[in-house]
């Protein structure tokens, strides 16, 4: 009878032992470079979606400055809408078709970019469908229908000021990855409380003076 240890030492078995090693190392070893490649592609791909939806914006940031109206002109066209009459000639599409093409994809991009893109989107799709409700205002009630115009010219400038942040954080994700958004994103902060410290003073001042003048007023019944 062969004793344990020498059946361990078996060519046959030893030569098994290898083939199972080898095999698990390459496991291993495949399931490592699968991961990484899986790794790479997800990148690379968030950095094609986050290029393409800049280059959307971008685009249509360039067409909202440039159809921009001096509070002049905004006051004549409101006053025209609202004699009746006259409908203005808005855009009613929304300008997202990268967006609505990546959608099923959106979850992919980074956390810091996912809000900017999904509230200028969203604000272009609310100006869209005002403009198509508007122009059918304009017939029916055109007193109302100046209303909205107002309420359109106003989110067009909110619209803008969105897309214009979500061009600065998808272009410092893209160069820098989520440090260079953060300390950009940091770097808004302390200029935003730079410029409420350095306005605290001369409205505390002004507060004072009212507070002030108000006290002066009761003493003198």
């Amino acid at each position: 009878m062969s004793a344990p240890l020498d059946d361990w030492l078996n060519p046959t078995v030893q030569a098994a032992l290898v083939a199972a090693t080898v095999a698990v190392g390459g496991w291993v070893y495949n399931g490592r470079q699968n991961r990484r490649l899986a790794t790479q592609l997800r990148t690379e791909r968030v950095d094609d979606i986050q290029r393409a939806v800049l280059a959307e914006i971008r685009a249509h940031v360039v067409a909202l400055e440039n159809q921009q109206l001096s509070p002049g002109e905004q006051s004549d066209l409101t006053q025209r809408v609202r004699q009746g009459g006259y409908i203005p000639a808005l855009p009613t599409e929304a300008n997202d078709r990268i967006f609505r093409a990546i959608t099923a994809e959106v979850h992919l991009l980074p956390a810091r970019v996912i809000d900017p893109v999904v509230i200028y989107y969203r604000l272009l799709a609310i100006m869209s469908s005002l403009a198509g409700d508007l122009r059918l205002m304009a017939v029916q009630d055109p007193a109302r229908a100046a209303d909205m115009f107002e309420d359109y010219l106003s989110l067009t400038d909110e619209t803008l000021y969105s897309g214009r942040y979500a061009m600065v954080i998808l272009s410092a994700r893209l160069d820098g990855g989520d440090e260079a958004v953060d300390a950009l994103l940091d770097e808004a902060v302390n200029e935003e409380a730079a410029q409420i410290a350095a306005g605290l003073p001369q409205e505390l001042e002004e507060l004072r003076a009212r507070l002030n003048r108000r006290s002066s007023d009761r003493s003198d019944l």
